[in-house]
Protein backbone atom coordinates (compact mmCIF):
# COMPACT_ATOMS: atom_id res chain seq x y z
CA UNK A 1 0.00 0.00 0.00
CA UNK A 2 1.14 3.66 -0.68
CA UNK A 3 0.22 6.91 0.20
CA UNK A 4 -0.40 9.92 -3.03
CA UNK A 5 1.62 7.39 -5.42
CA UNK A 6 1.26 9.12 -8.72
CA UNK A 7 -0.90 8.53 -11.12
CA UNK A 8 1.17 7.47 -13.33
CA UNK A 9 1.63 4.34 -11.18
CA UNK A 10 -1.89 3.47 -13.00
CA UNK A 11 -0.55 3.81 -15.98
CA UNK A 12 2.35 1.28 -15.41
CA UNK A 13 -0.19 -0.97 -14.02
CA UNK A 14 -2.48 -1.32 -16.78
CA UNK A 15 0.98 -2.22 -19.55
CA UNK A 16 1.92 -4.63 -17.05
CA UNK A 17 5.01 -3.22 -16.14
CA UNK A 18 4.42 -2.64 -12.49
CA UNK A 19 1.99 -5.67 -10.55
CA UNK A 20 -1.45 -5.27 -10.95
CA UNK A 21 -3.08 -1.89 -8.67
CA UNK A 22 -5.69 -3.32 -6.58
CA UNK A 23 -7.89 -0.22 -5.71
CA UNK A 24 -7.30 3.53 -4.89
CA UNK A 25 -8.95 5.42 -2.15
CA UNK A 26 -9.08 9.18 -1.26
CA UNK A 27 -9.42 9.47 3.24
CA UNK A 28 -11.13 12.24 4.40
CA UNK A 29 -8.16 14.20 4.68
CA UNK A 30 -7.65 14.36 1.22
CA UNK A 31 -4.71 11.63 0.64
CA UNK A 32 -4.76 8.86 -1.84
CA UNK A 33 -4.19 5.72 -1.06
CA UNK A 34 -3.33 2.60 -3.64
CA UNK A 35 -2.90 -0.67 -3.04
CA UNK A 36 -1.14 -3.03 -5.16
CA UNK A 37 -1.44 -6.82 -5.43
CA UNK A 38 1.44 -8.98 -3.29
CA UNK A 39 3.18 -10.92 -5.52
CA UNK A 40 5.83 -13.72 -4.49
CA UNK A 41 9.52 -13.08 -6.32
CA UNK A 42 12.78 -12.48 -6.19
CA UNK A 43 15.33 -9.94 -7.45
CA UNK A 44 17.45 -10.62 -10.73
CA UNK A 45 20.70 -11.39 -10.44
CA UNK A 46 23.77 -9.49 -12.18
CA UNK A 47 23.99 -12.00 -15.03
CA UNK A 48 20.50 -12.07 -15.57
CA UNK A 49 20.29 -7.97 -16.31
CA UNK A 50 21.54 -8.87 -19.91
CA UNK A 51 18.81 -11.20 -20.68
CA UNK A 52 15.83 -10.58 -23.59
CA UNK A 53 13.29 -10.09 -20.68
CA UNK A 54 15.12 -7.09 -19.35
CA UNK A 55 16.01 -5.40 -22.90
CA UNK A 56 12.14 -6.00 -23.55
CA UNK A 57 10.77 -4.32 -21.01
CA UNK A 58 13.27 -1.40 -20.97
CA UNK A 59 11.78 -1.18 -24.73
CA UNK A 60 8.35 -1.10 -23.85
CA UNK A 61 9.29 1.77 -21.35
CA UNK A 62 11.06 3.56 -23.78
CA UNK A 63 8.83 3.08 -26.76
CA UNK A 64 5.55 3.64 -25.17
CA UNK A 65 3.21 6.47 -26.43
CA UNK A 66 0.30 6.30 -23.35
CA UNK A 67 3.87 6.77 -20.87
CA UNK A 68 5.04 9.11 -21.96
CA UNK A 69 1.24 11.27 -22.17
CA UNK A 70 0.72 10.27 -18.62
CA UNK A 71 3.91 11.69 -17.00
CA UNK A 72 3.50 14.60 -19.15
CA UNK A 73 -0.10 15.22 -17.75
CA UNK A 74 1.13 14.44 -14.03
CA UNK A 75 4.00 17.09 -14.96
CA UNK A 76 7.17 14.50 -15.02
CA UNK A 77 10.47 16.31 -14.64
CA UNK A 78 12.46 17.05 -18.04
CA UNK A 79 16.17 15.68 -17.46
CA UNK A 80 18.49 17.63 -20.20
CA UNK A 81 22.63 16.50 -20.05
CA UNK A 82 23.05 19.46 -18.15
CA UNK A 83 20.73 18.08 -15.27
CA UNK A 84 22.70 14.75 -15.42
CA UNK A 85 25.61 16.75 -15.14
CA UNK A 86 25.28 18.84 -12.54
CA UNK A 87 24.42 15.90 -10.44
CA UNK A 88 27.90 14.79 -10.07
CA UNK A 89 29.43 18.20 -9.95
CA UNK A 90 26.92 18.76 -6.76
CA UNK A 91 29.11 18.76 -3.60
CA UNK A 92 32.00 16.47 -5.56
CA UNK A 93 34.49 15.54 -2.80
CA UNK A 94 37.98 17.82 -3.34
CA UNK A 95 39.82 14.19 -3.88
CA UNK A 96 37.79 13.41 -7.14
CA UNK A 97 37.75 17.29 -8.54
CA UNK A 98 42.05 16.67 -8.05
CA UNK A 99 41.97 13.05 -10.06
CA UNK A 100 43.08 13.61 -13.20
CA UNK A 101 41.37 11.06 -15.25
CA UNK A 102 37.86 11.99 -13.52
CA UNK A 103 38.87 15.72 -14.73
CA UNK A 104 39.67 15.19 -18.09
CA UNK A 105 36.50 13.17 -18.54
CA UNK A 106 34.39 15.92 -16.43
CA UNK A 107 35.66 18.39 -19.09
CA UNK A 108 34.79 16.84 -22.07
CA UNK A 109 31.28 15.86 -21.17
CA UNK A 110 30.56 19.32 -20.35
CA UNK A 111 31.87 21.01 -23.58
CA UNK A 112 30.14 18.01 -25.50
CA UNK A 113 26.45 18.39 -24.11
CA UNK A 114 25.33 20.89 -26.94
CA UNK A 115 26.23 18.10 -29.85
CA UNK A 116 23.47 15.62 -27.93
CA UNK A 117 21.10 18.19 -26.65
CA UNK A 118 18.26 17.94 -28.44
CA UNK A 119 17.67 14.33 -28.61
CA UNK A 120 14.53 12.71 -28.74
CA UNK A 121 13.14 12.42 -24.61
CA UNK A 122 11.16 9.23 -23.65
CA UNK A 123 9.74 7.78 -20.24
CA UNK A 124 12.71 6.75 -18.55
CA UNK A 125 13.25 4.79 -15.13
CA UNK A 126 15.83 6.47 -13.91
CA UNK A 127 17.49 3.56 -11.34
CA UNK A 128 17.98 1.03 -13.60
CA UNK A 129 19.17 -1.84 -11.04
CA UNK A 130 18.72 -5.22 -10.67
CA UNK A 131 16.68 -5.12 -6.87
CA UNK A 132 14.16 -3.28 -8.71
CA UNK A 133 13.53 -5.71 -11.08
CA UNK A 134 10.67 -8.64 -9.60
CA UNK A 135 10.92 -11.81 -11.12
CA UNK A 136 7.65 -13.79 -9.85
CA UNK A 137 6.93 -17.20 -9.06
CA UNK A 138 5.41 -17.55 -12.87
CA UNK A 139 8.45 -15.96 -14.88
CA UNK A 140 6.92 -12.91 -15.08
CA UNK A 141 8.92 -9.48 -14.98
CA UNK A 142 8.18 -6.11 -12.96
CA UNK A 143 10.15 -2.74 -12.64
CA UNK A 144 9.58 -1.46 -9.73
CA UNK A 145 10.51 1.87 -7.59
CA UNK A 146 9.41 4.47 -9.57
CA UNK A 147 10.45 7.17 -7.34
CA UNK A 148 13.00 8.55 -10.33
CA UNK A 149 11.43 8.18 -13.15
CA UNK A 150 11.98 11.38 -15.24
CA UNK A 151 11.25 12.13 -18.96
CA UNK A 152 15.31 11.81 -20.67
CA UNK A 153 17.33 10.32 -23.47
CA UNK A 154 16.33 6.82 -23.24
CA UNK A 155 20.48 6.11 -23.65
CA UNK A 156 20.77 7.24 -20.11
CA UNK A 157 18.39 3.86 -18.90
CA UNK A 158 20.66 2.45 -21.32
CA UNK A 159 24.04 3.27 -20.25
CA UNK A 160 23.28 2.58 -16.36
CA UNK A 161 22.03 -1.13 -17.28
CA UNK A 162 25.48 -1.66 -20.01
CA UNK A 163 27.78 0.34 -17.01
CA UNK A 164 26.73 -2.48 -14.49
CA UNK A 165 25.79 -5.45 -16.32
CA UNK A 166 27.33 -5.86 -19.61
CA UNK A 167 30.84 -6.60 -20.49
CA UNK A 168 31.89 -3.48 -22.61
CA UNK A 169 33.08 -5.93 -25.26
CA UNK A 170 29.13 -6.99 -25.52
CA UNK A 171 27.86 -3.51 -25.57
CA UNK A 172 27.55 -3.76 -29.11
CA UNK A 173 25.41 -6.94 -29.68
CA UNK A 174 23.19 -5.82 -26.86
CA UNK A 175 22.51 -2.91 -28.53
CA UNK A 176 21.49 -5.10 -31.43
CA UNK A 177 18.78 -7.27 -29.57
CA UNK A 178 17.50 -3.94 -27.65
CA UNK A 179 16.47 -3.56 -31.63
CA UNK A 180 19.15 -0.28 -31.98
CA UNK A 181 20.78 0.41 -35.48
CA UNK A 182 23.03 2.26 -33.78
CA UNK A 183 24.60 5.56 -36.19
CA UNK A 184 26.82 8.57 -35.32
CA UNK A 185 24.71 10.31 -33.34
CA UNK A 186 22.92 7.14 -30.96
CA UNK A 187 27.42 6.22 -30.38
CA UNK A 188 27.39 10.26 -29.69
CA UNK A 189 24.52 9.54 -26.97
CA UNK A 190 25.60 6.15 -25.34
CA UNK A 191 29.53 7.56 -25.14
CA UNK A 192 28.25 10.68 -23.56
CA UNK A 193 25.79 8.79 -21.10
CA UNK A 194 28.27 5.88 -20.32
CA UNK A 195 30.52 8.34 -19.09
CA UNK A 196 28.25 10.32 -17.20
CA UNK A 197 27.23 7.18 -15.68
CA UNK A 198 30.22 6.13 -14.62
CA UNK A 199 31.07 9.56 -12.61
CA UNK A 200 28.06 9.08 -11.13
CA UNK A 201 28.72 5.84 -9.86
CA UNK A 202 32.16 6.57 -9.09
CA UNK A 203 30.93 9.18 -7.16
CA UNK A 204 28.12 6.97 -5.17
CA UNK A 205 31.38 4.29 -4.58
CA UNK A 206 33.38 6.79 -2.96
CA UNK A 207 31.08 8.49 -0.66
CA UNK A 208 30.48 4.59 0.59
CA UNK A 209 33.79 3.71 0.65
CA UNK A 210 33.66 0.86 -1.80
CA UNK A 211 36.97 1.34 -3.31
CA UNK A 212 37.13 -1.82 -5.52
CA UNK A 213 34.13 -1.00 -7.38
CA UNK A 214 35.25 2.76 -7.99
CA UNK A 215 38.66 1.64 -9.37
CA UNK A 216 37.20 -0.92 -11.67
CA UNK A 217 34.71 2.15 -12.81
CA UNK A 218 37.79 3.78 -13.27
CA UNK A 219 39.46 1.79 -15.37
CA UNK A 220 35.89 1.76 -17.84
CA UNK A 221 35.91 5.11 -18.11
CA UNK A 222 39.43 5.35 -19.29
CA UNK A 223 38.09 2.96 -21.83
CA UNK A 224 35.14 4.73 -23.20
CA UNK A 225 37.02 8.06 -22.89
CA UNK A 226 40.04 6.41 -24.65
CA UNK A 227 37.81 5.29 -27.06
CA UNK A 228 36.20 8.47 -28.17
CA UNK A 229 39.06 10.28 -28.67
CA UNK A 230 40.38 7.26 -31.19
CA UNK A 231 37.07 7.42 -32.85
CA UNK A 232 38.60 10.73 -34.06
CA UNK A 233 42.19 9.83 -35.24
Amino acid sequence: MKRNSSPFLAALSVEGITPRLIWTKRVGNGDVLTAQEWLNGRELNPDEMKGKSVRDILHRIHHSENLLKMLQKVKGEIFNPINFYNLYVADLPDDLKSNSVLQQVTEYVKNSIASIDDSQKTVCHGDVNRKNFLLDEEDRLYLVDWEMVKIADPFSDISTLLVQYVPYEEWGTWLEQYGLRMNDNMERRLEWYSMMVCLCMIKKSHSQDRNMEMNQLILLLKKLYQNRLNSYL
